[in-house]
């Protein structure tokens, strides 16, 4: 099976959107949310958790995967699914985003991006030909060309500039792809202009890209201007092709950007949270640390089908979290990423029954209680 992208069902009222992606390794049902595995790790989950939590598909970080074990250690192992046992679809991020956040260990040129490791302090150098070099060492089924994400806030020129040397490697790094096993998507950058965004997606769509996605948001900037730049940008993209925004992953944001056209999102805020103690529940997120929950011996949300939720009660979910238990991060992780992957699910069901903004209301309205 090839890699192909086909829409089920476009919502009536709003640009949110049901479809399926294709894949050698798998269907991918979109909207999805895909959880985050930097290291060939999603952490705290072993790769049947992430299949008994219905992840369709996980990320992987080119950066960090080749500093460390390196692609060729990953390559010889067979590839990255052989290498974490995961046979379903993975996706990789250039590494960009992590080498442009080494402020004062980066030099950048039209040829690449000099940066020394957080590690150990060693030189490297990638450009967009090494970087997919990396990636199909890696054996990834969805790839990402490098690019340059600026800190916000930027600059109109400054802006325009970086997004000039993110269309040259976008170009480079097509050319220089060789396996046909892995899909390319084009990054869409231009920060908050929406002029550059334009021209960012007449640039990318010419040079033809099977999919997109929507980088150098959910950088510090407003709410509202994500969803204004992330609408605008939608409207541009081509509607027969995946459109994934990278990083974005809040409850509140599935609804916002899929009702603005988006089908993918990542982001490593569920599990984050969830090793700091909280979770998020139909009723909103709560902080288990906090003293009501001591005595609190129901379920951590009784709308909610995962294992932790069918066997712990909060208070005892608290009282590993107290006492600094390894077990807290893992049954905390397990229902976050559980509650993630199955709001995105069920607002797809909603998007294929006509139902989008009934159930965001509803969902929200109840969210919004313990919030």
């Amino acid at each position: 099976m090839k890699f192909s992208f086909k829409l089920e069902k476009t919502d009536a009222l709003t640009s949110a959107r049901a479809g399926i992606l294709k894949t050698p390794r798998g269907e991918i049902k979109t909207p999805v949310f895909m959880p985050v595995g930097t290291q060939a790790t999603v952490k705290a989950m072993r790769p049947e958790d992430l299949e008994a939590i219905g992840a369709q598909i996980i990320l992987g970080n080119t950066y960090h995967l080749y500093l460390r074990p390196g692609d060729e250690v990953i390559k010889a192992a067979g590839g990255l699914h052989k290498f974490m046992r995961w046979d379903k679809p993975i996706l990789t991020d250039s590494g960009g985003f992590q080498v442009f956040s080494l402020e004062g260990l980066r030099k950048i040129s039209s040829e690449g991006v000099i940066f020394k490791s957080h590690i150990d302090g060693s030189e490297h150098f990638f450009t967009p030909e090494k970087v997919m070099e990396i990636e199909e060492n890696l054996g990834s089924d969805i790839i990402m060309p490098l690019d340059e994400c600026l800190a916000y806030p930027a600059e109109f020129k400054a802006t325009d500039k970086s997004l000039n040397l993110t269309t040259a490697w976008a170009k480079r790094a097509k050319q220089a792809k060789k396996s046909p096993h892995s899909m390319l998507f084009g990054i869409v950058q231009g920060g908050m202009f929406p002029e550059l965004r334009k021209k960012a997606v007449e640039s990318l769509t010419e040079i033809d890209f099977p999919g997109y996605s929507i980088g150098g948001l959910s950088v510090g900037e407003p709410k509202n201007l994500m969803k204004e730049i992330t609408e605008y940008t939608c409207t541009l993209l081509p509607k027969d092709k995946p459109r994934y925004l990278m990083g974005v992953g809040k409850p509140e944001d599935f609804f916002s950007c899929i009702k603005r056209g988006v089908d993918m999102f990542d982001c490593v805020y569920p599990t984050r949270i969830a090793r700091n103690a909280a979770l998020l529940t139909s009723c909103g997120k709560i902080n288990l640390r906090n003293a009501c929950f001591k005595l609190d011996f129901n379920t951590p949300d009784p709308e909610c089908a995962c294992y932790t939720c069918r066997n712990y009660s909060k208070a005892y979910l608290r009282h590993l979290f107290m006492a600094d238990e390894i077990l807290a991060a893992i049954l905390a992780t397990f229902h976050n990423l559980y509650f993630s992957v199955q709001l995105v699910n069920k607002i797809r069901e909603a998007i294929l029954q006509d139902r989008f903004l009934a159930f965001e209301k509803e969902f929200m309205a109840q969210y919004r209680q313990a919030g």
